[in-house]
Order: structure tokens, then C-alpha cells, then sequence
């Protein structure tokens, strides 16, 4: 991923991008039964499931046993047991997630590895998503826990932005478009040259040029309203993307 793509604009998103942030889907979920409350927050864990397996496998559980404690924190995450008390004013969304699950293992590890994974609540299966098989791709380094959540954090959520980003592009008609540029603003090295790419999508190269730097704004913005959903303030946001940049070239 570029960095440049989403580091270079300084732009505050809108404080309505705040009305519905990953905190009012915890808040909502721990105090509503409603059907709408509870599938919100299943598609936040299915989200965000793999930095805490990560976060779990390099705490030094063996891969069944990590399934089963990421599968059971889920469940009951999913159950309102850890989001009741859920409180924004706790701050960021990925630090009260990490300390959840901290407080899981730590102190509720044991039953819960006793207990039939999800306690027969049906969760989504991280065995069918294979997340073994991502977490032996993970570096061998001496990355910490802490460390390799935040990766797997960011580089989930830059992968939402680019989901969103798609969509839009699709919507707009510009999904050809997109798929071009898509390498261009993950950060992998294009196959072919600018003049090539233009002339695929009958464009002239300056055109295409305008284009591609056009949606790297749009994908900075978008990735900034990703981030702002995970925080409590706009103010924030700025601070939050330099820490996960970090992170990511760490």
C-alpha cells in the first residue's frame, strides 16, 4: 500500500461520517435485542476477526486452541457479554477490542476452552476461512502481539476502504477504471506502463493520469472514513492514521 495514497492530504471528514462508527454498533448491540443491532455487530466481528487470531496465535496458543478462544470471545462479544459495558469514551475502537480480548484470556481462557467452541451459538467459522493458513504467511520476526494486531488491523481496514472504494467506482461506472488503478494505489509495481493502461480504456495518458490521481484522493478519503468509524472524535483521525502507518512499516 502507498502510504503517499492517504498520508499526503490533511482533510477532517465530516462529523456526519460519525453517525453510524463502529462504537454505535457495540453501544447499539449492548443495548437493543433488535435483529438489526445484532447483525451490525456480526458483520464488525466477521470484519475484524483476524488481527485478534493473529493477536491470539503469537500470544503462544497453538492454532485449534486459538480458533476456539477467537471463536468463543466472539460468541460472546456476539452474546452482549463483553459489550454491555461498553463505553466510547474509552477511545479508540481497536484498543477497547484488544483489551476484550485481553481480559478474556486472561482471566475466562480456561472455561472457555473446556466449553464447545461458541457454546452452541452459531458464529461464523473461522476454520472455513482458513486463518491458519494466513497467519503461517505472517512474518517470523519477533513482532509482538500488540504489534501484529495493529497490523492486521490496518491492513483489514485498508482492504475495507478499497472494498468500499470499488463499490463506489462500480456505481459511477468506473469499475474498468478501477480495476486498473487498483494496483497502482495498493502500492504494488504496475505491469505496464501509464501509456498502456490508457490506451486499454481508451484514454489518452493524460487523461488516465487525472484519473488515477483523482481516486488516490478518494482513496485517502475513504480510508479516513474507515478510521473514523473507529474512533469518538474527528480530531482523531489524523492521529490514529500516522499511528497505523507506523505500524504497517514497522
Amino acid at each position: 500500500m502507498a502510504a503517499s495514497d492517504v498520508s499526503d492530504r490533511e482533510s477532517e471528514p465530516s462529523r456526519a461520517v460519525f453517525a453510524t462508527t463502529h462504537w454505535s454498533v457495540v453501544v447499539e448491540a449492548g443495548q437493543s435485542d433488535s435483529p438489526k443491532a445484532s447483525q451490525a455487530m456480526a458483520q464488525l466481528c466477521q470484519t475484524y476477526w483476524y488481527p485478534l487470531y493473529a493477536y491470539v496465535r503469537r500470544k503462544g496458543y497453538q492454532a485449534p486452541d486459538a480458533q476456539d478462544l477467537t471463536q468463543e470471545f466472539f460468541a460472546r462479544l456476539l452474546a452482549r457479554n463483553y459489550v454491555t459495558g461498553a463505553n466510547r469514551g474509552r477511545g479508540k475502537f481497536r484498543s477497547y477490542l484488544i483489551g476484550a480480548v485481553e481480559h478474556f484470556l486472561a482471566k475466562e481462557w480456561r472455561r472457555a476452552h473446556a466449553e464447545k467452541r461458541g457454546g452452541g451459538r452459531a458464529v461464523f467459522s473461522l476454520d472455513e476461512m482458513d486463518a491458519e493458513k494466513r497467519y503461517l504467511l505472517e512474518p517470523a520476526h519477533d513482532l509482538t502481539p500488540a504489534k501484529i494486531f495493529d497490523r492486521r488491523w490496518v491492513t483489514t481496514l485498508l482492504d475495507q476502504a478499497m472494498i468500499s472504494l470499488g463499490e463506489e467506482c462500480r456505481v459511477e461506472q468506473k469499475g474498468e477504471l478501477f480495476e486498473k488503478v487498483k494496483p497502482l494505489l495498493s502500492g504494488d509495481s504496475a505491469e505496464v506502463s501509464y501509456a498502456e493502461m490508457a490506451r486499454s480504456l481508451n484514454m489518452s495518458e493524460g487523461a488516465f493520469k487525472v484519473a488515477v490521481h483523482r481516486l488516490r484522493q478518494r482513496y485517502g478519503e475513504v480510508v479516513r472514513a474507515e478510521i473514523a468509524q473507529t474512533v469518538t472524535d474527528p480530531k482523531e483521525v489524523e492521529q490514529e492514521l500516522q499511528e497505523l502507518l507506523t505500524a504497517l512499516r514497522e
